[in-house]
């Protein structure tokens, strides 16, 4: 495995028009497509079968530091997004 790269846009969209037999054009529009749905239905959360969902957390307000002065600062309350990992995809790398 030592050596071994992420894969790459092109070589996803490559790889599946490969396996589906469609062109690399029509992979590519798809993955658009579902990054774009992904990202409107983000606020209320997104599953992917098999791959995962995006989840919203809420991030209670909480005490830092400046790591450049050393200064306390207090940091807001906020809303993220985070991605939980289906447990067949955590599975697939023992």
């Amino acid at each position: 495995m030592a050596g071994k790269k992420a894969l790459t846009k092109s070589q996803i969209v490559g790889g599946l028009a490969d396996k589906t037999g469609l062109s690399k054009k029509d992979v590519a529009n798809l993955l658009a497509e579902l990054t774009a749905l992904a990202y409107k239905e983000a606020k209320v959360g997104f599953t992917l079968p098999g791959l995962g969902k995006l989840v919203v957390v809420n991030r209670k307000a909480r005490m830092g530091r400046n790591p450049a002065t050393g200064a306390t600062i207090k940091i807001p309350a906020k809303r993220v997004l985070k991605f939980r990992i289906a447990k067949q995809a955590k599975d697939s790398i023992k």
